[in-house]
């Protein structure tokens, strides 16, 4: 094992990650450093995830990501090469996950002054679905689909990492609060559902795509209730007919009592951008999650009909299974 001090940080990793360890960038749960692996030549990112077992909600939250990348195999989404092991297990406080590394993410090439042209916009949709029909395909939900969890790299390769918050499908326990970026959110979380499909993901993905096109997010509330007026406000208000999914009179009451608002074309409110690329976003950007479109439709639409080939677009042979988390599961066994 050796040490190193990555600007105060502490990192301690296996000897075959020399340096030089850079900074690449820092999330909630950390650090991300770069390294090289001295056996493959490879460059690799190093996640420090310190004191992880701290937190019995965090801890099973990087446990989960672990599994499920472990499990799943696809070129859209990020692998894990490598867990560095604890020098011993009395004092395993901190993980360090390897990853492959990637150059930056889409949150960063949003920013950038970077035009990006309908070809962009295109290939990072198709990466993303092609990575999500897959995810989708084991049962899984990432729930917290944002740009900043699209990595890109130079040749524009996307892959979808941060798999902490995701869910299988038929988990009863569903909806943990704190889940995805509130700007991303799907009506049915903002209205407290606690039942949802994978069409959360899909919503997130119409967001994206339009932040892409537009350059700045779609929908950047500052609560619950702006969150919810903006979405109206592109979208219309809901017909009765489009509130089946709300199991709760109070949340139906609530949608029912906003202003009315009347539906507008996204045509009309976005004249300039692509009529095709509207068009899937307006089928991603639904209110009832029952009439959004699946990602298979998705990737069948005209707009991706120039990359879509449906032999390049894999599933996964085997559903995800999450029942580690219906144990009580204590530190030790986390660990």
């Amino acid at each position: 094992y050796v040490e190193y001090n990555v600007l105060g940080n502490f990192f301690e990793v296996t000897s075959k990650y020399i340096p030089p360890i850079q900074p690449v960038g820092r999330g909630a749960y950390g650090m991300v450093c770069c390294a090289t692996n001295s056996e493959t030549k490879e460059e690799v990112a190093i996640k420090k995830i310190g004191n992880a077992f701290e937190n019995r909600i965090d801890a099973k939250r990087t446990l989960r990501e672990i599994k499920l990348l472990s499990h799943m195999d696809h070129e859209n989404i990020i692998k894990i090469k490598d867990i560095v092991r604890p020098p011993d297990r009395e004092e395993f406080n901190d993980v360090y996950i390897v990853y492959e590394l990637m150059d930056t993410d889409l949150h960063q090439i949003i920013r950038s002054s970077q035009a990006l042209t309908d070809d962009h916009c295109q290939y990072f949709l198709y990466q993303l679905l092609r990575g999500l029909k897959y995810v989708h395909s084991a049962n899984v939900l990432h729930r917290d689909l944002k740009p900043s969890d699209l990595l890109l790299n130079a040749n524009c390769d996307l892959k979808i990492c941060d798999f902490g918050l995701a869910r299988t499908t038929s988990e009863a326990d569903f909806m943990t609060e704190y889940v995805v970026t509130r700007w991303y959110r799907a009506p049915e979380l903002l209205l407290n559902c606690t039942e949802y499909t994978a069409a959360i993901d899909i919503w997130s993905v119409g967001c994206i795509l339009m932040e892409l096109i537009k350059g700045e997010p779609l929908f950047p509330g500052r609560d619950y209730a702006q969150q919810l007026g903006l979405i109206i406000a592109l979208l219309g208000s809901p017909e009765d007919s489009d509130l089946g999914f709300l199991r709760s009179d109070n949340a139906r009451k609530y949608v029912k009592q906003l202003p009315r608002v009347p539906r507008q074309p996204f045509s009309q409110k976005f004249p300039d951008v692509s009529p095709l690329a509207l068009d899937l976003a307006e089928r991603m950007l639904v209110f009832d999650p029952a009439k959004r479109i699946t990602v298979e439709d998705a990737l069948n639409h005209p707009f991706l009909i120039s990359l879509h080939e449906i032999n390049e677009e894999p599933v996964c042979d085997s559903p995800f299974n999450f029942d580690f988390e219906q144990a009580s599961l204590s530190e030790d066994d986390i660990k």
